[in-house]
């Protein structure tokens, strides 16, 4: 290996962490909120590459179908909690955020697809199509089952992602898409060739962890989403709705899923069911910062996507085992390095 060599697998392995890294962070963000491990992170961020190539295609995406039947689904759920609870008054508020809204957002996608919208507005599209997913199936999988332990909510969630694929199978079929680059333009480093794509993926990393750090400090909403991380039932007592705060943070995960998807499809082939990995490889970026350190994670994820390229160069049939390899150092050190403490025993 020589150092131009060395040069580039390090570049591009940067560009691959600070996709990973979003969704890590994204990750990290959810479970803080909500206890939840949501491990259909990564099949959101697929769905989104799939639905631009769709709109890219003049065609309309698959999500169309799924978030009128999610959008459905969530809302007969709520207007149904609502009732057993005599709070039927809040019903209208209830459509208007479950079924309204998702199918607006439908509407409109529907109806500008029909004048062929340039790249730009087709990316605006493809992320609104995708933000009301995970607030969608919060409701539907995870609301009901808020109390419960953080096992039983990562054994449904881990069930949600093999449902996510099969439905993903049924609404975009099992054709692998890839779209058009974001950028044409590159940069020359010394002997370096850096594509634009790289730098862009690498901007928009940082701009939206950036944006998601001054969201937490400076907004009422972040702080209030900080204060349930931190403690639910006080959290409670001030006034606070853990059940809206994880409304929000899932909609921050969409978000943050949908612009990762948009990244990395121009420079990977992405099927229905890519997510996986995704999500999987993000996941050990999170486990390094502890789920529950934003800078953690982000800097576990790029050394994630640098140790990955690396290893592709040395054997590509391997490269995964290598990387899911690192969890287990990781874990132990995590295992020796956290206070334990006896529990006491009733007689």
């Amino acid at each position: 290996m020589t150092a131009d060599i060395a040069a580039i697998l390090a570049i591009d392995g940067i560009a691959t962490g600070a996709v990973y890294a979003l969704v890590a962070i994204g990750t990290v963000l959810i479970f803080t909120v909500t206890r939840v491990i949501f491990i259909p992170f990564g099949d959101i961020a697929a769905f989104t590459a799939l639905t631009l190539a769709a709109l890219d295609a003049r065609q309309l995406p698959g999500t169309v179908g799924l978030v009128v039947v999610l959008a459905c689904m969530a809302c007969v759920m709520e207007l149904a909690s609502l009732a057993r609870a005599g709070e039927l008054r809040a019903a209208p508020k209830a459509v208007l955020g479950y079924l309204v809204l998702p199918l607006l957002a439908v509407g409109i996608v529907w109806l500008v697809m029909r004048i062929s919208p340039p790249m730009p507005i087709r990316i605006v599209l493809a992320l609104l199509l995708i933000l009301p997913i995970a607030p969608l199936l919060d409701r539907i999988v995870f609301r009901p089952i808020a109390d419960a332990s953080v096992l039983l909510l990562l054994t449904v969630s881990v069930a949600l992602h093999f449902a996510l694929v099969g439905l993903g199978l049924l609404f975009f079929g099992p054709e692998g898409v890839r779209t058009e680059p974001l950028t044409s333009l590159a940069l020359d480093i010394g002997d370096v060739h850096v594509p634009g794509q790289t730098v862009l993926i690498l901007t928009a990393a940082l701009v939206f962890s950036g944006l998601l750090f001054l969201f937490f400090d400076f907004t009422l909403l972040g702080k209030a989403l900080r204060a349930t991380a931190l403690n639910r039932t006080g959290a409670r007592l001030m006034g606070i709705r853990p059940a809206r705060a994880g409304t929000i943070a899932y909609l921050l995960g969409s978000l943050m899923a949908g612009v990762s998807g948009i990244l990395i499809a121009p420079v990977n082939t992405i099927f229905y069911d890519s997510g996986f990995l995704l999500g999987l490889k993000a996941f050990v970026g999170a486990i390094i910062g502890g789920m529950i350190s934003y800078p953690g994670a982000a800097l576990g994820a790029f050394g994630v996507g640098i140790l990955e390229s690396f290893a592709s160069f040395q054997s590509s049939t391997l490269k995964d085992v290598i990387v899911f390899s690192l969890l287990i150092p990781v874990l132990l050190w995590r295992s020796l390095a956290s206070q334990h403490s006896e529990e006491e025993v009733e007689e």
